[in-house]
Order: C-alpha cells, then sequence, then structure tokens
C-alpha cells in the first residue's frame, strides 16, 4: 500500500496470490455486508523472481510447528526469540523450539532462507521421501476414427515420443469394439491382449487378464530348495520361475510399461500400422466405442504397477461412447445425443449411470473389488490421496459430442487437461498436445529442461484465529481434514482445510473462500494482522517430492460505530461506504476488482450445477446491486447521483459480459462444450479468466498504432481490422471496406505497403497471443458480414441494435439489454432507500 492505493496485482507476483480485498473488515457482520466473496486466488507453481523466493529448492525438510492442529512451517511472520532460540507460530501463537542444528548458527545476522523477511514463499525438496522415479504415459486410442484422424493421430504422438525424456515409462492401448492392450516388450512380431468392450475390470482383474497374476515372493519362504538343475537345462528352468515370483506390477513394468528408450521402435511401428476397428457397423447404428471400458483398464494398468509414482493416462477420443460402461447414447441412430432440454428434464436415461461411473474411477477404488465396499473412512481419504498421483486427459476432437461433461469429474479430481477440437489434424489439438510436456527454461537452473507437470499435489490452508476456510473452487476434491479453522459455511469443496489436487502445472490456479468468524462485539486491536498460509506437496516430473509454503499477511480495519448501515442524510455527496468520514475506507481502496470478479464467477458456475441458470442470474444480479449499494457514493432515490470509485469502477461491466457469456448462457452450446468452457474457468488465473469473462478488443487502422477499443459494436468500423481474443477463440475480423481492399490485391502492389502491413499486423499479434497459450486458441480470419463473423458479434456489447437508432457501429441482432441500459438499471435499483 502507498498512501492510499494498493498495487492490488502485486501479490501475484511476489507469491502468486491475488485477493478480492486486501484489507478486510474485522467482524462477521460487516463481511457480509461486503457482498463480493473474500477469498484468494492462489497458483500453487508460479514461477516468483528471485527477490520473492529462494532461486533453487531447500535440499532439507521444513521446520514445523508442534501443534498438532496446526503444523504450520516455519515463515517470515514468525517472532523469533534468538537468545532463547525459540519462534512463535502466528497461526496458533505457540511457542516453539528450534531445532539443535538451527540453534547452534541462528542469529539476526544469519537466518534461514525460510526466515528471511522477502521469502515469504519457500519452496523444499523433502529428502524424508524417497525419489518415485521417472513419469509414465499411457495413449489411449480411438480407432473408430477415420483413417485420416488415426494418421494425424499417429503422427502426433510419434512426434511426442521424441519430446520425453529417454527413461520416461510409456504404453499403449487401443479401443474400439474392443480393448487392445499391446506388449510393448515382445519383441519380433506386434503382441496385444484383446479385451471385451462391453463391461468394466478392476485392477486385479486386469493383471489376470494380462497374464500378470504373478505369486509373491514371500509365499516361498521355509520351502526346502528344489533340486539343482541339470547341467544345460539350468537357465531355461530360471527364467520361468523368475517370472513366476514377480509381483504383478514388476510384470506390467517389463511388459506393458517400458522406457522410451527401449520400445520407441516397437511403438512406432505400432503406430505407423494403426488400423481403423473392424468390426461392422450396420447403417442404421452406431460404431460400438467402448471409451469407458479402456479408461478403466488403463488405470488398473497404472494402478497395478505404478501406485504411488506419477502417470497420466491419455485418453484420445474421436466420438462418443456407446459400449459398455460409461456409454452416453445408444447405438441407434434413431435416438439422439442428450441435448440441454433432456438434462434440464431428466430425460436422459444414459447420464447418471456414466457420470456415475467415471466418478468410481476418480476415486481410484478397485472398480469391481468386493473388499473396498467395507473399508473405512480413513483407508478411502488415504486411498484418495494416492489416487491423484494418475492423471487423466482427455483430447476430444469430433464434430458430435464425446461425454466431456460425463468424464469431467474423473478429468477435474485427478488434475487432468481437456482440449476440446473438430479434428486431430487442427492445430488446436496438434499443438495443445505439444504444450503437455512443455519444458523449463533455461533461467531456471535446477529444473531447466525437466517437464513442467507435477503429479500427487495435495494443498492444506492454514489461518489465523479470527477467520476460516470456507471451501475452494478448482480441479479439487476435499481430503476431508478437518480443522479449527474450518468454517461451517461451505462454498464450493468445503468442510475441510485441505485438497487433493492431482496433476498441476504453472498456470493451475485454485480460488479459496473464507468466512471472517471473528463476532466483531469488540475491536481488534489496532495493528493486528491476518497470516494465511498455503502449503501445496507434489511430485516433481524429475520423482522427488517438494512443499511449497506460501504465507501471506494483511491488516484488518475496525469499522467505527454507526458507520455500518448507511442512513446518512440525502446531501450531495452523502451515501456509500465512505458516508460521513474524513477518511477514505481502506476496506475499499483495497479492493481488487479483477480478482473478485473471477472469484464470483466461480461461485456463479459452481452453483450452476445444481440450480438452475436463471436462479443463478438473478443471485449475480442482486449481489451487483448489494454491493453497489454498499460501495458508491449517491444520494438516495437518485440515480444521476450514483458514482463507483476507480477500485469499482470496472466491476459491473465484468459482471455484465459474465452474464452473457458461455458460462451462464447455454445457448448455441452442447452439454460437452459448456462442461469444458466452465472447467477451463475454474483451472485458469486470475489475467485468462478475465479474458475469457470480458474478452480483449484491439483496433487497427491507418490512423496510428494499434489502440484498445471497447468490446462495443460502434467499434466495429468499415475501414478498421480488429483483434478479439476470446480465450478460446482468436479472430481477425476485417471491416468491410478492408476486406473489399483484400480482395482487389492492393496489398501486393508497392505503393500500397502500408496496407500490407495493416493486414499483417493483426495477425502477428494474433501468433503471439497463441504461441504462449494452453489448450491452443482456434484461430479465425473473417469479414464483415460473413458467416464467421458471429464469433466477433455474439460478444459485443450490443449498443447499436435492430431496434434502437444508434449513430455509428454495426447492428447486432439481438434482444439482449446494452451495458448502457444495464447500468442504468444497477443505479436505479442501488439508490432505492
Amino acid at each position: 500500500m502507498q498512501g492510499e492505493h494498493w498495487d492490488v496485482s502485486q501479490s501475484e507476483e511476489t507469491s502468486g496470490t491475488r485477493l478480492s480485498f486486501h484489507c478486510w473488515p474485522s467482524s462477521r457482520l460487516e463481511a457480509t455486508r461486503c457482498v463480493a466473496p473474500i477469498g484468494a486466488l492462489y497458483t500453487p507453481l508460479k514461477k516468483l523472481p528471485a527477490s520473492c523466493a529462494p532461486p533453487a529448492a531447500l535440499q532439507y525438510d521444513p521446520i514445523r510447528c508442534s501443534t498438532a492442529t496446526c503444523h504450520a512451517v516455519l515463515n517470515p511472520y514468525c517472532q523469533v526469540d534468538f537468545r532463547t532460540k525459540l519462534w512463535v507460530c502466528p497461526f496458533c501463537l505457540t511457542r516453539n523450539h528450534f531445532p539443535p542444528h538451527y540453534a547452534e548458527n541462528i542469529s539476526e545476522q544469519n537466518l534461514p532462507a525460510e526466515l528471511i523477511p522477502q521469502f515469504g514463499t519457500c519452496e523444499y525438496e523433502l529428502p524424508s521421501v524417497p525419489p518415485a522415479g521417472p513419469p509414465a504415459f499411457v495413449f489411449c486410442i480411438d480407432t473408430c476414427a477415420h483413417v485420416e484422424e488415426l494418421t494425424e493421430l499417429a503422427d502426433s504422438i510419434q512426434q511426442i515420443l521424441n519430446l520425453l525424456p529417454e527413461d520416461s515409462l510409456v504404453g499403449l492401448v487401443t479401443f474400439g469394439t474392443n480393448v487392445q492392450v499391446h506388449e510393448l516388450g515382445f519383441e519380433g512380431v506386434p503382441k496385444a491382449y484383446v479385451i471385451r468392450g462391453n463391461k468394466e475390470y478392476g485392477p486385479q482383474k486386469v493383471g489376470q487378464l494380462l497374464g500378470c497374476g504373478g505369486v509373491k515372493v514371500a509365499g516361498n519362504r521355509g520351502a526346502p530348495p528344489g533340486p539343482p538343475a541339470p547341467p544345460g537345462q539350468h537357465n531355461m528352468q530360471q527364467q520361468p520361475h523368475q517370472q513366476q515370483n514377480e509381483m504383478p506390477g514388476q510384470q506390467v513394468l517389463r511388459r506393458f510399461l517400458l522406457p522410451v528408450s527401449e520400445c520407441s521402435m516397437t511403438l512406432e511401428g505400432i503406430l505407423e500400422d494403426l488400423r481403423k476397428d473392424p468390426w461392422p457397423v450396420p447403417s442404421d447404428k452406431r460404431v460400438a466405442r467402448c471409451t469407458g471400458c479402456a479408461l478403466s483398464v488403463a488405470t488398473s494398468i497404472l494402478d497395478l504397477a505404478l501406485p504411488r509414482s506419477g502417470a497420466r493416462v491419455m485418453m484420445f477420443v474421436g466420438g462418443p461412447c456407446t459400449s459398455g460402461p460409461g456409454a452416453i447414447v445408444s447405438r441407434l441412430k434413431t435416438e439422439d445425443i442428450r441435448s440441454h432440454a433432456d438434462l434440464s428434464r431428466n430425460a436422459e436415461p444414459l447420464h447418471k449411470p456414466a457420470c456415475e461411473f467415471y466418478a468410481s474411477l476418480s476415486k481410484r477404488h478397485k472398480v469391481g473389488d468386493k473388499n473396498a465396499k467395507g473399508s473405512s473412512t480413513q483407508a478411502v481419504q488415504a486411498n484418495a490421496s494416492a489416487s491423484s498421483m494418475h492423471v487423466v486427459d482427455v483430447f476430444a476432437c469430433s464434430l458430435d459430442q464425446v461425454g466431456i461433461l460425463e468424464m469431467g469429474e474423473l478429468v477435474e479430481s485427478t488434475g487432468g487437461y481437456m482440449v476440446l477440437g473438430d479434428s486431430f489434424g487442427q492445430s488446436v489439438f496438434k499443438e495443445s498436445l505439444r504444450r503437455v510436456f512443455r519444458t523449463y527454461e533455461e533461467d531456471v537452473p535446477e529444473d531447466a529442461g525437466k517437464m513442467q507437470m507435477a503429479f500427487g499435489a495435495t494443498m492444506e490452508v492454514l489461518t489465523s484465529r479470527e477467520f476460516k476456510v470456507s471451501g475452494a473452487i478448482g480441479p479439487v476434491t476435499s481430503l476431508g481434514k478437518k480443522g479449527p479453522n474450518v468454517s461451517d459455511l461451505e462454498v464450493g469443496r468445503g468442510g475441510t482445510n485441505a485438497w487433493s489436487l492431482g496433476g498441476i502445472d504453472p498456470g493451475t490456479t485454485i480460488a479459496v473462500y473464507f468466512d471472517i468468524s471473528n463476532p466483531g462485539t469488540s475491536p481488534l486491536p489496532e495493528g493486528k494482522r491476518r497470516f494465511i498460509q498455503f502449503l501445496t506437496k507434489y511430485q516433481h516430473s524429475n520423482g522427488r517430492t517438494r512443499l511449497r509454503a506460501t504465507t501471506i499477511c494483511g491488516p484488518w480495519h475496525n469499522t467505527p460505530p454507526g458507520d455500518g448501515n448507511k442512513q446518512a442524510p440525502p446531501r450531495p455527496g452523502a451515501g456509500g461506504f465512505n458516508s460521513g468520514m474524513d477518511q477514505p475506507n481502506p476496506v475499499k481502496m483495497s479492493f481488487d476488482q479483477e480478482a473478485a470478479a473471477v472469484l464470483l464467477a466461480r461461485v456463479a458456475v459452481e452453483r450452476t450445477e445444481s440450480e438452475d441458470i436463471a436462479d443463478v442470474l438473478r443471485w449475480v444480479d442482486r449481489s451487483l446491486i448489494r454491493l453497489g449499494a454498499k460501495f458508491a457514493d449517491y444520494v438516495p432515490d437518485d440515480p444521476s447521483s450514483f458514482r463507483l470509485s476507480p477500485e469499482f469502477s470496472l466491476f459491473p461491466q465484468f459482471v455484465f459480459h459474465l452474464r452473457r457469456s458461455q458460462f451462464l448462457q447455454l445457448f448455441n452450446s452442447s452439454p460437452d462444450e459448456a462442461a469444458y468452457y466452465r472447467y477451463i474457468l475454474n483451472r485458469e488465473n486470475t489475467q485468462n479468466s478475465l479474458v475469457m469473462i470480458q474478452p480483449t478488443l484491439l483496433s487497427y487502422s491507418f490512423n496510428g498504432p494499434p489502440q484498445p477499443a471497447l468490446l462495443d459494436s460502434q467499434s466495429v468500423r468499415p475501414d478498421t481490422i480488429l483483434l478479439l481474443d476470446t480465450f478460446f477463440h482468436v479472430v481477425v475480423f476485417h471491416g468491410e471496406t478492408t476486406a473489399a481492399w483484400r480482395e482487389q490485391r492492393y496489398h501486393e502492389r508497392e505503393e500500397h505497403a502500408a496496407f500490407r502491413d495493416l493486414l499483417e499486423a493483426p495477425q502477428a499479434d494474433a501468433q503471439m497471443i497463441m504461441d504462449n497459450r494452453f489448450p491452443v486458441p482456434r484461430y479465425i480470419v473473417c469479414d464483415q458480414h460473413k458467416s464467421e463473423a458471429r464469433f466477433l458479434m455474439a460478444k459485443l456489447n450490443p449498443s447499436v441494435t435492430h431496434n434502437s437508432e444508434g449513430v455509428g457501429g454495426a447492428q447486432v441482432f439481438t434482444d439482449d439489454v446494452s451495458l448502457r441500459v444495464f447500468m442504468e438499471h444497477l443505479m436505479k435499483l442501488a439508490v432505492q432507500s
């Protein structure tokens, strides 16, 4: 904070966090009146500057608080007594002794890294946890796709094999009517085990079907040794005996999951010979595709071989599952695939069973194992935390729906990726697949060249006593950990202060919501601070386990008596949160409208899963009206006096575009697309989420350099080019006159070099946008009044429509209200006394 102004985005650079308010009201009542959710957007693996965190991971276990319900990690906000060698935990106020090796050397001039004031984030590489080995990748390929699609997909996977570290393990599963598990360790000829695709399989059953039953070596202890083998027959008998004594997981690793360096030739040969599923398909039926069965087989292979190591199941699917568990539509073409209308009236009999099947896979209990049913709650939680080591990604390339909606819980609970495209030949798929395997840059000395992906992540949130954790929204699953800082008021995945994140990368962002529990009967002491600590434990791609501890603190604000309610006399400048106050209110001045808009959007999207869309929209509207009534300055019952300070001025605009976005409007999107868009919103950082909510628009013309343009229909001019970034699409839109000049090929003439530069500039900028984004957006070049111009026109504020008489710009054919009308209604309702 500098003077009266907060740099609300600085915390993202220094700690990877964005808060909706940086100064918090000190009582629950006042926090409720603030309306906007009090929460944080946290990016666990964000790259931080060297001035804010140690440049390399600390090679020792962290010092933790001794209180059983706390276990906070030593941080710069701890009070340290250098004379008695004690430190006070800021969360539970317990006095702790430093261990001997710290106590001997610590002094005010000689501090360990975790106590250096600017190092609010420290990352530890835990020597107490043995390394888990290299990651594994199981490619699941849908062979029901067209031959051209299979060729493109095989080519992409062959390129990926060259990007993988040589010690990475790979496996291959193909599926159509049945599932084929390819034995990469069998030399000479391709060999695969065929498993029927009409049922689900647990790990033990898959082990039996693959001939990996195994007998534990311990079972032969105490047995007398057999007679020595005759000369010449020793090697023949020893090898089968050795294989018999292998555990099932060891046999899987020897035959089906091999290092890339050992099986790349075999795998490439299989990919080159991929053929479309040979089973005949009657003309009145859909192809039999057993996606659910293939997923259960692939996850079972990993459960057998690598129960505690990081791995990914990469599912490439080209159509809906029609056979076996997880089917979302009948094979009969007379029956349509489910729509929003079917789902709203529960008229789709296959939807719920499919969701339950994929959810059962996400639990990673041995599907079909009878012993799992009687397991205790503790065993369930232990299994859940272990299960997140295995990530499930879905790459869906089809013009039809494929079941993203049903598979969503499986992907979300394991922290996987979703990519939705039209074809395996599109750059949306090809480039996105390559970027899954991105590596750290050379400026990260310790991790340079290592893959950015991480596995088995869990996150725990610790808070000081005045507030509690309500829940988290994002790719998280509750670990059911109770504690004194767990609130009864649940938001998203609540009732816990610890979650399983599964797979994460440097862009994964979790929204955490807080509940101020201080009753406010007596004000907090002046100068008292609040503390939050995020503890993220994960398995690095090098196999080592790391713990990142991020600790942040901030001030409280005690509301002066009688200032909580808005009952000021109706005079100019009165009203609002600052009514009758000489000094600006720090809660109001510390508002981060961008973070608050994203936190609100995640809650709204979460509520769509259990509430009707119209009810969610009404809740969003009421929240905005109450926020305006609380924080704006106005004269009661005088809409023309309504004024919002700069900290709040953009927030109504964000809400306006959120209401019109694909996250809350289902028109013109399938259930799969809606689930995909919402999933991406719930895992991206603040800046990317804002681009999804309110796309950015740049205008290119002869009048000067590119300028940011209002997302408004009046920005459409015949002689300009517009560049729209919606995160999912990047659109280059040529005005009518510009398109006509291009058709006349003026840009090919030397005297019109400036026009050529004008045409090339937005395309170069569009390429820069796409180079740094995952999933890769769809690139669209269109002209005014042409079909694909709809991608731009649908996002614009309809200030000029077929019903209005606006001047300039392009007409938007819609009955939606414009931002001006929206703001007029907001002002009218907010100032009502």
